[in-house]
């Protein structure tokens, strides 16, 4: 571990108000000193209370810098456990860079990427599950995903894993030492008793693991398709949502031909949207080619919105598509949009339901939408906060895994731990026991950073910005 002074801007690279240089090690201080002039000149830094802050000037030499309030912490009460300072200018780019460059002259260098919470997790401030929270609350992009990610940096991942972990130790270390000393240390009755707490540890695992894919719809969004006949208005819907003309629309059949993806925000909720081609059979190699990107890409989806254009009788292409989605209406993850209510209707709410009824027994939303005069699309906006959220977003104390890293690993614990089942039904000798015990125990270890390699936690820290 590097352990030499660092130092980078905090804040966007652009002008503003204010801006921020963050330096963290052993001669944070003795810098600051160098480079810091109080207004009467007399005041050191390094002699100063700690989380203490101060008026006063930077200084090249004799060439005045810039006007600055100084933020000092000293180890450990800082966010590195290190001596930290934190130099607030203002915001103009210029002056900045002359003031990361004037302490870079004085002793520190430039930070890496995500260095200064590196070095949190590294002086074991954080564990990595909060240190990859760091970066999610930066990426946020909804109410939804801050709330997730800041229960996960204030440390709910690694009490959840840590309370698993210590009760896997606990049985492995009792098999260890009856094994060593069976004269005085008896099993009997024991994998009565240590199925039942794995039991109980994989329940809490598969709830982790489960709590995975919303934690993905959180942080990426809701992967949302756009299925519908040709000329059922989808890019219509698509312009809607986005509130400009994204799409090309016209009154004639076929004219979206690939797919096209647009983030979209409705209030709380987040879509990545696709429209497609229209769903039908076609003897055009060009369309066919873009129906069966919509077929794959609906197959992957989280939501398909399945826009109906009620303007026109069920004929075999409604059916076509019908068939192909079955399997999400099953699982209510279908919003049906009855489209074109500004003209003339011939399907109804009631007839929809009728024809769903072929298909599933599952209650399936079905809304009716005009996207030329852009009515509906708050009820739209709602069903898909209750489809998916279901009010359960304002998290509390829920826990939620939010990346693939920490998935993998619950789910190699979980393995293991069923191994443990099956060998305590087997009626297998102890030793097997601990075995899937230790690797559980240690593939869960990976997951707040303990037994992680070095490769993998370059990796994690190598996303973050400069100055984090």
């Amino acid at each position: 571990m590097k352990t030499d002074t660092i130092a980078a801007i905090a804040t966007g690279m652009s002008n503003g108000g204010i801006s921020i240089i963050r330096i963290s090690g052993e001669d944070s201080l003795a810098i600051a000193d160098k480079i810091y002039r109080s207004k009467s000149g007399r005041k050191k830094l390094s002699d100063q209370e700690s989380h203490t802050v101060h008026y006063g000037y930077i200084y090249d030499g004799e060439d005045l810098i810039d006007e600055v309030i100084v933020v000092i912490m000293k180890n450990p009460n800082s966010y590195t456990r290190e001596d930290v300072v934190e130099i607030n200018c203002h915001g103009g780019m210029l002056v900045t860079k002359r003031v990361l460059e004037t302490v870079i002259k004085y002793g520190a260098r430039t930070a890496e990427p995500g260095e200064f919470t590196r070095r949190a997790f590294l002086n074991g401030r954080i564990d990595l599950s909060q240190a990859e929270a760091v970066i999610d609350v930066i990426n946020a992009k909804n109410k939804y995903a801050l709330s997730s990610s800041v229960n996960q940096l204030k440390g709910t991942v690694l009490y959840k894993i840590r309370e698993v972990r210590e009760s896997i130790l606990h049985d492995t270390a009792f098999i260890e030492a009856a094994l060593d000393d069976p004269e005085h240390i008896s099993v009997d009755g024991f994998a009565d008793t240590l199925k039942i707490r794995v039991e109980e540890n994989l329940g809490i695992l598969r709830k982790l693991k489960k709590s995975a894919d919303n934690g993905r719809i959180l942080k990426e969004g809701v992967k949302t398709v756009i299925l519908g006949k040709p000329n059922a208005g989808k890019s219509s819907l698509l312009n809607v949502l986005l509130g400009e003309e994204r799409a090309i629309v016209t009154d004639i059949e076929g004219t979206t031909r690939d797919t096209l993806e647009e983030t979209i925000q409705l209030d709380s909720v987040m879509l990545q949207v696709m429209d497609t081609a229209g769903i039908r059979e076609t003897a055009d190699v060009v369309e066919q080619i873009g129906v069966e990107k919509a077929r794959s890409f609906a197959e992957q989806a989280d939501l398909l919105l399945y826009l109906v254009d009620a303007s026109r009788e069920f004929d075999e292409n409604d059916t076509l598509i019908l068939n192909f989605i079955k399997e999400k209406l099953e699982t209510s993850k279908v919003i049906i949009l009855l489209n074109k209510q500004d003209l003339d209707t011939v399907i109804t709410k009631e007839d929809m339901e009728n024809l769903l009824k072929k298909y599933t027994d599952t209650i399936c939303p079905i809304l009716t939408i005009s996207t030329k005069n852009e009515t509906g699309i708050d009820s739209l906006e709602d069903t898909l906060k209750e489809l998916f959220y279901q009010g359960k977003l304002d998290f509390n104390d829920e826990i939620c895994i939010t990346n693939v890293r920490q998935k993998e690993a619950i789910e190699e614990a979980i393995d293991s731990l069923q191994q443990v089942i099956q060998s305590i039904e087997d009626q297998m000798p102890e030793d097997f026991y601990s075995i899937d015990l230790m690797n559980a125990y240690e593939v869960l270890g990976k997951i707040i950073g303990e037994a992680v390699e070095e490769d993998l936690v370059n990796k994690i820290f190598k996303e973050f910005c400069m100055g984090k």
